[in-house]
């Protein structure tokens, strides 16, 4: 058992939220999946299980988390592997890890890859559960804003955008691009200045990229293309994006 002495008394108290969190849990031992489960459902935080780690990841991906306590040592993919891939994947909830092992090395590649937090296994209750309210504390203040343009909504802290509650499928460079858009929105931003900020090139390489990329934002988030109503070509100069 990962879990020393539960005992409910000595629990940290923690404050309400407006939503109760909403936590995965990923541990191969029943037991202590168990057992962590009922802890943190004292606690009010609402929380889904699996026992392996493809079922963890496809959890993962399938459902808005706030935070995810992540085992390492996990049948068919490992809690390494499951972190790696949801960092990839533009998955924003904070990763708190479980381990039995103690090593310096094994924290390390853990953080490296994106976990917010570790835990050594066998651990107190009340560090569990001080750990995660921390995590989410962190988190809830660092997300960002939801952008909502006519029928399209961007939340860039989940990667996710959608037009009329759909989901629109775009590529990395498309985000980023998007993004940088729309946090300068109401003024012009210069081919120059996305080659720099948003793809990292010298100020003084070709714009052809940009402009393919901002034709497929429009093709993907505007009703009518061919006339945009957000994303506004400046000739000789750049793009603004207009929210109106």
């Amino acid at each position: 058992m990962g879990v020393r002495n539960l005992c409910y008394a000595c629990r940290p108290l923690r404050n309400n939220w407006n939503m109760n969190p909403h936590i995965l849990l990923i541990e191969d031992d029943p037991g202590l999946r168990l057992t962590i489960t009922d802890l943190l459902q004292q606690e009010n935080y609402t929380v889904e299980s699996a026992s392996d780690g493809d079922k963890g990841l496809a959890s993962a991906l399938d459902g808005r988390f706030d935070a995810i306590v992540l085992d390492v040592m996990l049948p068919r993919r490992n809690g390494f592997e499951i972190c790696r891939e949801l960092r990839k994947r533009g998955n924003g909830a904070a990763i708190l890890m479980l381990t039995a092992r103690g090593q310096v090395s094994d924290r390390v590649a853990g953080l490296k890859l994106g976990a917010d937090d570790y835990l050594v296994k066998p651990f107190d209750p009340s560090e569990l559960l001080a750990r995660l309210e921390a995590l989410l504390r962190r988190t809830r203040r660092e997300k960002g804003p939801t952008f909502r343009f006519g029928n399209v909504e961007a939340d860039f802290d989940n990667a996710e955008v959608r037009k009329d509650g759909q989901p629109v499928n775009l590529a990395g460079k498309e985000l980023d691009l998007l993004r940088y858009l729309i946090e300068h929105r109401g003024r012009v931003v210069l081919r120059d200045e996305l080659m720099t900020h948003v793809w990292g090139y010298a100020s003084d390489a070709s714009s052809r990229t940009i402009d393919t990329h901002v034709g497929w934002l429009r093709q993907k988030l505007e009703d009518d293309p061919q006339s945009p109503r957000y994303i506004r070509t400046i000739w000789g100069k750049g793009y603004r994006f207009s929210m109106d």
